[in-house]
């Protein structure tokens, strides 16, 4: 894998709205607090167009992110929003010179099939917060993402869990939303699993739908040869008038239980105010003990 040059006071930073719209006043607070860092920001020039739900066309909204990824003068990439739309435009990308001059991608929720996609090119990129998120999220996660811009990879820890899984794993850091990952299945942007340690995290599904999506990647060999498994955060989970019958982690503990790897649940990643930065595609270790579980 191939690492992005780590920020530096000065460098421009653009961003972007892939998916769903957005307006002025929410990211403006984010805006400010990314040229606290003294980097200069750069707004997509249909940053705020609005067709329906989405951020402008589908057209529109891939031109302002093939100008981003194709401009030299650009060090990171910042996604101003998820929701629903990225996987409309990713195939209409050009990443020739993205490669050439690989920079910072950062997102999550919908922004996980570009991480995907920038994976399949062997360039690192950023799972975290996105500006619409900035006033909701606790000051560790803002700096989360601040340390990680800037070069730094600080551990993520997690509490002990019922359900965890005890061991030490070791591989390349993949995943992102459930959804997107069980919905890229069979696309360009697909990604191999196999002795990689792998994320997850949701929102806003019922339990069902989740365990449908667990049960595609499990079919889809996905979850086979795995050297690890992070559980993060699943909010605002929904269940019918006739219950599920299990939680979201233990539906996803059943489906995991005929292989063998380490299992860590309640990590700090996801749709919550502790949503901490993670980089995708990098070496990492997992260890879960009886104390519970570090990320490093």
């Amino acid at each position: 894998m191939r690492t992005p040059p780590y920020l530096q006071t000065g460098d421009k930073v653009a961003i972007i709205a892939p998916a769903k719209k957005v307006a002025p006043q929410e990211i403006s607070h984010a805006i400010a607090i990314l040229e606290s860092w003294g980097l200069e920001v750069v707004l997509g020039e249909h940053l705020y167009k609005s067709y329906h739900v989405f951020a402008g066309t589908d057209l529109q909204r891939t031109q302002d992110l093939q100008n981003m990824l194709d401009a030299t003068d650009i060090k990171a990439i910042i996604c101003a929003r998820g929701g629903y739309g990225t996987s409309k435009i990713v195939d209409n990308l050009d990443f020739t010179k993205f490669i050439q001059n690989p920079k910072w991608i950062v997102g999550f929720s919908d922004i996980t099939v570009l991480h995907c996609e920038v994976h399949n090119h062997h360039i690192e990129s950023i799972h975290g917060i996105m500006p619409l998120l900035f006033p909701k999220q606790t000051t560790e996660t803002i700096d989360s993402l601040r340390q990680t811009l800037f070069g730094g990879f600080p551990h993520i820890t997690a509490p002990a869990h019922t359900l965890n899984r005890a061991g030490k794993a070791t591989g390349q850091l993949i995943g992102g939303n459930l959804s997107l990952l069980a919905n890229i299945i069979g696309t360009p942007s697909a990604i191999d699993t196999t002795g990689k340690i792998l994320f997850i995290e949701d929102v806003s599904e019922y339990l069902y739908h989740l365990e449908r999506m667990m049960v595609q990647l499990a079919r889809a060999k996905k979850l086979q040869n795995i050297a690890g498994l992070i559980v993060g955060e699943f909010s605002e989970i929904r269940d019918q008038d006739n219950t599920f019958g299990k939680t979201i982690n233990e539906l996803i503990a059943d489906i995991v239980q005929p292989y063998s790897y380490p299992v860590a649940y309640s990590f700090p990643i996801g749709h919550e105010q502790h949503n901490l930065s993670i980089v995708c595609g990098r070496q990492a270790s997992l260890n879960i003990s009886e104390q519970g579980a570090i990320l490093e």
